[in-house]
């Protein structure tokens, strides 16, 4: 009997192996948790194009203009490069560039010809502009990539007008070693500082002059605008490590959108900039408080002096000075505001004020 039971204990067994084999569909309990990588395969990126700098640099020079700007506020004058976005003359270039611009003249580089050029639109925060040529058509236009696919250590081209005087541009190469830098720039017309994020860098000697220029992949694709340098020096000896900062061109393309729909925000500025014709800073607990009104301009001819604190602009409160002049870049020029001042006495009014045509901010 007990020989029986343990043969039939010898079946079942057997039957159950069979069963596993064959494929049984019961819960199968492993005794360690598998990990996605065990099963998912790694797909390689494909490798890269090798940059021909001498190519890539002929098909881009057509599509590329210099830009010479009066800036007679700073007393100085100006010069940088643009891209060809329209055969009618859109011209993408960096906000520095034409910063204070009381006069823009811009040669195109495939044609030689010499335009006169309006500012369309700004995102100061962005470092980007666009302008319009007076009289252009037919020009070659750039061809656009996309910054979302640029990888690091990818080799790129960076191509302007680096001496400043309107020759013929010229370029460098090098990897790029970031896809989100931050930056601190100053504008050497004005010498102004500008805190810059999601910036290109490249190890490459990039120089002032190619600013607005173009950056460009293996292809001749524009894949960012060149925006700011790093070690250059005052002595002109070889700077230790040099590296250049470019505006990924996805983001140059929405603010170039925002500016062609029209409707202006608080960093986005549309046509002629309107001005106040002040210079504030932070107030304490809060305002804009007036360091300088200047002459001829409508603050000082409604009454502003130095020491007012502006703490509304159209009944909406003012808290600092940024978040006056993001007030004011919203308005054009010859559009009536109305101002709450609060005096050094701590005496109160309103005051109506038109605003006055300025150069980019």
């Amino acid at each position: 009997m007990h020989a029986v039971g343990r043969v039939f204990a010898t079946l079942v067994v057997a039957l159950i192996g069979v069963c596993a084999f064959l494929g049984y569909r019961g819960d199968l309990v492993l005794p360690w948790k598998p990990h996605a990588e065990d099963y998912v395969a790694v797909v390689q990126a494909p490798p890269q194009v090798p940059l021909d700098p001498a190519l890539v640099a002929a098909q881009v020079q057509p599509v590329l203009v210099n830009i010479s700007v009066d800036a007679t506020l700073f007393g100085t004058a100006a010069a940088g490069s643009g891209i060809v976005l329209t055969p009618d003359g859109q011209i993408l270039t960096s906000h520095h560039v034409i910063k204070g611009a009381e006069e823009v003249s811009v040669t195109d580089i495939g044609n030689g010809l010499v335009y006169a050029a309006t500012v369309l639109g700004y995102d100061s925060t962005a470092d980007i502009a666009l302008l319009s040529l007076t009289g252009a058509s037919g020009l070659p236009t750039a061809r656009l990539g996309s910054s979302a696919e640029l990888r690091i250590r990818q080799d790129v081209l960076a191509i302007g007008d680096a001496g400043g005087d309107g020759g013929a541009p010229t370029s460098v190469t090098g990897p790029i070693t970031d896809l989100d830098a931050s930056i601190v720039a100053m504008n050497s017309a004005d010498l102004t500082r500008k805190s810059l994020r999601g910036m290109v860098q490249i190890a490459a000697p990039v120089v002032g002059g190619q600013s607005g220029g173009a950056l460009a992949d293996s292809s001749g694709a524009v894949v960012g605008v060149i925006t700011a340098a790093s070690g250059e020096r005052p002595d002109g000896e070889p700077p230790k490590q040099a590296n250049g900062y470019a505006v990924p061109i996805d983001t140059a393309m929405r603010v170039v959108a925002q500016i062609r729909s029209g409707t202006p925000t608080e960093t986005v500025h549309i046509g002629p900039t309107a001005t106040l014709g002040v210079q504030v800073v932070d107030a304490k607990p809060a305002g804009a408080q007036v360091n300088w009104a200047f002459y001829g301009q409508p603050a000082r001819a409604a009454g502003i002096t130095t020491g007012d604190i502006i703490t509304a602009l159209d009944g909406r409160p003012i808290t600092t000075a940024r978040a006056l002049s993001s007030a004011i870049n919203t308005r054009k020029p010859a559009d009536r505001i109305r101002l709450d001042i609060t005096a050094p006495d701590g005496t109160t009014r309103t005051i109506d004020v038109v605003l006055a045509e300025g150069t980019p901010n």
